[in-house]
């Protein structure tokens, strides 16, 4: 366990530096590029077999014991050490970074990214995975900093050499938001670390703050939330999101929003919620009011992308409904409560199953239509998607549904506890505030249902037939009545019953190889909707013990 756990982490890092080598003679295949690509295939798939093998072998029955820990020396001046460990918090999050990174890699693998060299795009996205697999499975601070900036490079460089329009631009902005927020929370990390004595996570969790006075704890509260807030992303740092996923390939889209985002939550409930509790006790209500307005904030902002005639992006448009679907998780995490503080880590998951499919979808369509200008996809005739590419209309229609949070799937459980977390939130916070808040979240539910619908609409089903012409008063003359007068010609007419019967056009439907990076996330989906338990039976235990205090 011990081995696996290493491997996860340290085995991305080797395969970059590997790409980057000449490919032996055999293993060339028709080109270099073929070969480089395979690799990447070749070592996502053999760190997910081992997180899969990591998930088989972990004790269920004890998750919130840290498991398959590595615990050495590194910097022993200022007892920085490698500890590694998974409990069950941490390990959805690494499956799920092993997954989404493995069907990223097969997708390149058959739909290569336009751009420079892939072996530079290859090494990327493997330094990428190491960064974030490394995020979830350290436990120490310094370490846990180092992790959370390793994958900063890469994905500026994702965006900056492999991305669309404006990519120059939305790298800079990516890259400057998170390095200033990452600057302000290693300070609240080296403070707590200081003061403590410690920087091992699991020492300063049993701790539980009581080595910290309360204004150390407020200010470290402040400085390390600033850095995991703009990663969240949480309003009002959220406004490097939409430029990034607008102008990042499909695969940068994906990662970015189905694990990079889960760094910020999963750094609040590993690191603030267990080290400085009445830090987090006094700023909680803030947290909660921050969420909720980026709820609210993130479906206005999808409405006015949705209208007919704005012009909206849909990458834009799904970048910003994961502005209001990280509210309901930073909005259970500020209820200070096991029930919301499982619901935020159950929407983590569904959201990166959710929104990493979304991505892909969205990536298929922009490479067979040329734009994802939501305009243009409603218009040219017939039933749209659902008439030209029914299989595709079909999926894009069961992720919207799905992030809608219908019942039954992954999306329906992480905001339901969520809201249920504030409705009774932790002993001593204001009840009636986070009532409201809660009220607000729910009337956050109805607008995402209501702009993921009115996309289903027109993207599947295409721009409704434009009314019959009214009647003019010459209509009335007798003249225009008369029997000679000949009937208008409509073989020609837009859209109406004669238009309805043309062929609609046709796209490419769902490829094999789509089908084979998209099928599981669509699988997890439906069984995270129909079983909560399984990940909620992991989740549980640690949560309980972390806000207990480290006692099981």
């Amino acid at each position: 366990m011990q081995f696996l756990l290493a491997f996860v982490v340290a085995a991305p890092l080797l395969g970059a530096a590997a790409a980057l080598l000449p490919a032996p003679p055999g293993l060339r295949g028709s080109s270099p590029d073929q070969a480089v690509l395979r690799h990447g295939v070749t070592v996502t798939g053999a760190v997910l077999a081992a997180a899969i093998v990591l998930t088989l072998g972990f004790d269920h029955d004890r998750p919130s014991r840290m498991q398959a820990t590595t615990d050495v020396s590194w910097i022993a001046a200022l007892d920085v050490r490698l500890h590694l460990g998974i409990d069950g918090i941490s390990l959805p999050l690494l499956v799920l970074t092993a997954l989404l990174t493995f069907l990223c890699a097969v997708y390149s693998y058959y739909h290569p990214p336009a751009g420079p060299s892939p072996k530079a795009f290859v090494a990327l996205v493997l330094v990428l995975e190491s960064g974030t697999l490394a995020t979830f499975a350290v436990l120490d601070l310094i370490l846990f900093f180092l992790a959370f900036e390793m994958v900063l490079i890469p994905m500026y460089f994702l965006i900056a050499r492999w991305g669309g329009a404006g990519r120059q631009a939305a790298a800079w902005k990516f890259i400057l938001y998170t390095l200033l927020g990452s600057v302000v929370m290693l300070l609240g990390l080296l403070l707590i670390g200081l003061r403590a004595g410690t920087f091992d996570m699991v020492a300063l969790a049993t701790d539980n703050g009581r080595s910290l006075s309360t204004s150390v704890q407020v200010v470290a509260v402040l400085a390390i939330g600033i850095g995991l807030a703009v990663k969240a992303p949480m309003w009002p740092f959220h406004s490097w999101l939409p430029d990034a996923h607008t102008a990042a390939p499909t695969v940068g889209s994906v990662l970015l929003a189905g694990v990079l985002l889960k760094m910020g939550t999963y750094g609040f409930v590993r690191v603030l919620l267990p080290v400085a509790p009445d830090g987090m006790h006094i700023f909680a209500p803030y947290l909660a009011a921050f969420a909720v307005v980026g709820i609210i904030y993130g479906s206005l902002a999808c409405l006015a992308l949705a209208r007919p005639g704005a012009k909206g992006d849909l990458k834009r448009l799904i970048a910003y409904s994961s502005v209001g679907h990280m509210g309901f998780v930073l909005l259970g995490i500020a209820t200070l409560t096991p029930t919301g503080v499982n619901g935020a880590l159950f929407a983590n998951i569904a959201h990166g199953l959710i929104t990493g499919l979304l991505f892909f979808l969205v990536g298929a369509l922009k490479d067979r239509t040329g734009t994802t200008d939501l305009d243009s996809l409603a218009q040219d005739t017939g039933a749209a998607l659902y008439g030209k590419a029914p299989r595709l209309g079909g999926l894009f229609a069961f992720g919207a549904v799905a992030s809608l949070g219908l019942p039954g799937l992954a999306g329906f459980w992480g905001e339901m506890l969520a809201m249920f977390g504030a409705f009774d939130p932790a002993d001593g916070l204001n009840r009636p505030a986070y009532l409201t808040f809660m009220a607000l979240a729910g009337f956050g539910t109805l607008l995402t249902a209501a702009y993921l619908l009115i996309v289903v609409r027109r993207v599947c089903m295409g721009a409704p037939a434009p009314a019959p012409a009214a009647t003019t008063s010459a209509a009335t003359t007798p003249a225009a009545t008369a029997p000679d007068t000949p009937a208008p010609d409509t073989s020609a007419a837009g859209p109406g019953p004669a238009a309805a019967t043309r062929t609609p056009l046709t796209l490419p439907d769902v490829r094999g190889y789509e089908y084979a990076a998209w099928s599981p996330l669509v699988v997890l989906t439906v069984i995270a909707g129909l079983w909560p338990a399984l990940l909620l039976g992991l989740t549980d235990p640690a949560v309980q013990k972390l806000l207990s205090g480290g006692k099981s």
